[in-house]
């Protein structure tokens, strides 16, 4: 089960954040906290040290947040680049098309932005998710309302 926290801003827009996303802020939030506290205590030179410590700490975890939806979507464009010839050595003479995460817009839940659906032309009302990987490509699972034995790009595990 995937939980989420809903924050509705000003704009009446949810804003959600993801467990992962808290415990992050809340971790980081903690050892700067801690940082802090502890420089209290020592003399002038080594208080100034553990401030630029939790500064540079925070700096890099707001570069890292802010970079990491740019990096998934070098690393998403990485594995449908990988997925396709395996399409088309799997299934030749067939159409598809790849659906993949819509992670950076607002209000959209998904539980991995790394899982790439495909859609086959001639199996419209079902989607397989794939994980690609740099060596292997599993089709991990698949959304539909058909019968088991109708599935005809089902692969076996």
């Amino acid at each position: 089960m995937l939980f989420f926290v809903e924050l509705v801003e000003e704009s009446g827009q949810e804003a959600i954040m993801y467990p992962t996303e808290i415990m992050e802020f809340t971790i980081v939030g903690i050892v700067i906290a801690v940082i802090l506290m502890i420089s209290f205590f020592f003399r002038k030179k080594m208080r100034k040290v553990g401030w630029a410590s939790a500064c540079v700490i925070f700096l890099a975890y707001s570069l890292f947040f802010i970079a990491r939806p740019y990096w998934i979507d070098s690393q998403i464009k990485i594995k449908v680049e990988l997925l396709e010839p395996y399409l088309e050595q799997n299934y030749p003479n067939e159409k598809w098309t790849i659906k993949t995460s819509a992670h950076r817009e607002d209000g959209h839940r998904s539980s991995n932005p790394y899982y790439i659906g495909v859609i086959f032309e001639n199996e419209q009302d079902v989607t397989y998710d794939y994980w690609v990987e740099k060596d292997e490509i599993y089709q991990i699972s698949y959304v539909t309302n058909k019968e088991l034995d109708d599935l005809k790009h089902r692969e076996s595990e």
